[in-house]
């Protein structure tokens, strides 16, 4: 099964996507630079849709026009350990009762060191 085939099921995971164009407009980047830092893993995005597009999770730009703070460094974490795309999305959102909440989330509540742990402990 190919990462565009498995992509579908992250839908039921991920609330909300961006387009690269759209990452861009609130980076305030053109898509080429958002290309490029998605291929430095600096951000992680996975192809979505009819078009095929690459999209990324709407979480991972806040609305400052920043990236999502802890997530390059976690994202390194993650792809060391050979995750793909999806796996690296799919973890993130998947709940996990002992946080509580999801990977995403304890980012987003400013908790990365607590899921960078846990990221670096699936090489284990």
């Amino acid at each position: 099964m190919n990462e565009t085939s498995t992509a579908t099921d992250l839908d039921d995971l991920v609330p909300a996507w961006l387009s690269l164009p759209e990452v861009g407009e609130l980076l305030h980047l053109p898509v080429n630079r958002v290309r490029q830092v998605v291929s430095e893993h600096k951000l992680v995005a996975v192809r979505r849709g009819e078009n095929n597009a690459l999209y990324v999770p709407a979480d991972f730009v806040r609305p400052d026009g920043e990236l999502l703070k802890g997530l390059s460094g976690l994202l390194n974490v993650l792809y060391d350990n050979k995750f793909t795309d999806v796996e690296i999305i799919r973890w993130l959102y998947t709940p996990d009762d002992s946080l509580p909440g999801s990977p995403a989330q304890a980012l987003l509540d400013d908790r990365r060191a607590e899921v960078t742990r846990r990221a670096q402990a699936l090489a284990f």
